[in-house]
């Protein structure tokens, strides 16, 4: 911490600050080498059902696959992105990701070209083992319950060291939780924390109901095309097989909406760009990378203000 009156100071330090930006320069080297191209998409974005107000996003994905749609080719981006209410070791409300898309590769391929990424960005901090797992397998081996067929109840029970809103409740109705609210509380607090240790593990065949806009699985409805990397217990990256589909995405956005009107919250307005793009999204598979909390693994840091200038409170 610094000392009052001392925050006008940046929390990394010019190490890492040099560190930093040799790490953006090697994944940049890593794009060019495949021949994607860099693209920049606005951080303002409109609401599209009105002229005001406007928004900082939180993915570049919508303008990305609007430049997909359009002829683009394989494309990657470097840039900030604005999520609320993110605070701790490793989060900050503004971050940076790295995202990009490859027309024509499949969901196991991007995998490869995430991970070579990742050992490069990580360099001799990158653990030698790889590991593939399925979401379902994940949850089998570190918390024996399925995730697929599982009640609610039990998913509640495996929760129960939490500690959430007191040691009566425990049941899956006791704190207004849904299903995947359960399962993402395990995954985030138990799961997660557990996968990536001496290895870079890749988390795949996620529920259906967390398929975002990713496409399901033909062989398995049950399960969306989507991954996620991990390691030391933090996840990294998250991936797709794009959903190129605009009737299924405007379903999805109704059904995200409906739940947002039963929890009281402001529902969201359908983008009607980015739905008007999908009828034209080549097959394509998409990933976005924290390349702050991997540079944290890379350098060796604690917590995620160590390798920012200025995080959000002394911004």
């Amino acid at each position: 911490m610094s000392a009052p009156g001392d925050d006008w100071r940046p929390s990394a330090s010019p190490e890492r600050l040099r560190q930093r930006a040799a790490l953006l320069q090697r994944a940049r080297e890593f794009f060019a080498a495949r021949a994607l191209t860099e693209v920049d998409t606005p951080l303002v974005v409109n609401d599209p059902a009105a002229a005001a107000p406007l928004y900082l996003h939180t993915s570049p994905e919508y303008a990305m696959k609007r430049l997909l749609a359009a002829g683009s080719g394989d494309i990657y981006q470097i840039c900030h992105v604005v999520r609320g209410f993110e605070c701790g070791r490793l989060h900050n409300p503004e971050f940076t990701l790295i995202e990009w898309y490859r027309v024509g590769f499949s969901l196991p391929r991007l995998m490869e070209e995430v991970e070579a990424l990742v050992r490069e960005l990580l360099g001799t901090n990158a653990p030698g083992a790889s590991e593939r797992i399925s979401y379902r397998d994940a949850f089998l081996r570190e918390l024996g319950l399925d995730p697929l067929s599982a009640p609610e109840t039990a998913l509640a029970q495996a929760a129960q060291p939490l500690a959430l809103g007191g040691a009566g409740a425990t049941s899956a109705t006791g704190l207004g939780m849904s299903r995947d609210d359960w399962l993402e509380l395990l995954m985030g607090a138990i799961v997660g924390p557990r996968l990536g240790s001496g290895t870079l593990t890749i988390v795949h065949s996620y529920p259906a109901s967390q398929a975002a806009l990713a496409r399901l699985d033909p062989a398995d409805p049950r399960v969306a095309q989507r991954f996620e990397l991990y390691c030391a217990g933090i996840e990294l990256a998250n991936g797709f097989h794009e959903l190129a589909s605009p009737a299924e995405q405007r379903a999805r956005f109704a059904a995200d909406n409906a739940q947002r009107r039963r929890l009281g919250l402001p529902v969201s307005q359908l983008d009607e760009r980015l739905l008007a793009a999908l009828t034209q999204l080549p097959d394509c598979t998409g990933v976005a990378l924290g390349f702050d909390r991997t540079l944290m693994l890379a350098v060796g840091a604690t917590s995620i203000e160590e390798v920012l200038a200025f995080p959000t409170a002394r911004a």
